[in-house]
């Protein structure tokens, strides 16, 4: 069985400013940098990788380095089924732009927002994916909030009613007897 450890990007400007990002192409700020790097350290130390997969999108893929080159992994793959969900219209806009553009019930709106099952069914068809094609690996997957809380949402329904996935958190799940467990959810000791 695969063990996948799910890594949400680290911190961007749009992160700290409240900005919805979807798919814009965004580099890690300076803080973003810091945390893959902490983040990289602590799979050194305690954990160890066979491969590492990213989403294609800069914020992902810059993490997704700075953890590879601190557990000598390179990056296996690049899969567009993780990156993030596609804002549509509100990309670059924070909640209260949104409310003075649209008014409060912006999110009834169609805004071209990516449908949610849409992007779970994304993340689901690539872990099955994975625990198929690499039985007995351990894979990183470095990806984005919404796809990784999404995703969990609809492979444990009962256990994940709602989500919320910090930047360069880790996420571990396994499929045991054709059944997926998680193992740890949204851990960021690296950044204690």
């Amino acid at each position: 069985m695969a063990t996948i450890g799910l890594i949400r990007h680290g911190i961007t400007d749009w992160n700290e400013l409240g900005k919805a990002q979807g798919v814009s192409d965004l580099s890690l700020n300076d803080l973003g940098r810091s945390q893959a790097k902490r983040l990289g350290q602590r799979h050194s130390q305690d954990e160890d990788w066979d491969m590492l997969i990213t989403s294609n999108l800069l914020r992902a893929v810059e993490t997704a380095r700075i953890i590879g080159n601190i557990i000598n992994r390179p990056i296996s793959s690049i899969d567009n089924r993780i990156r993030e969900i596609n804002c549509g219209m509100i990309e670059g806009t924070t909640d209260e732009e949104r409310i003075n553009k649209w008014g409060r019930n912006w999110c009834n709106l169609e805004l071209g927002i990516e449908n949610f099952e849409n992007v779970a069914t994304r993340g689901l068809d690539f872990l099955e994916d994975i625990e198929r094609l690499y039985k007995n690996k351990r894979v990183l997957a470095v990806s984005h909030g919404a796809l990784i809380g999404l995703t969990l949402q609809r492979l444990l329904p009962e256990e994940f009613q709602t989500t919320y996935i910090e930047n360069t958190s880790l996420t571990i799940i396994r499929k045991n007897e054709d059944r997926w467990r998680c193992q740890l959810y949204n851990c960021t000791i690296h950044l204690k």
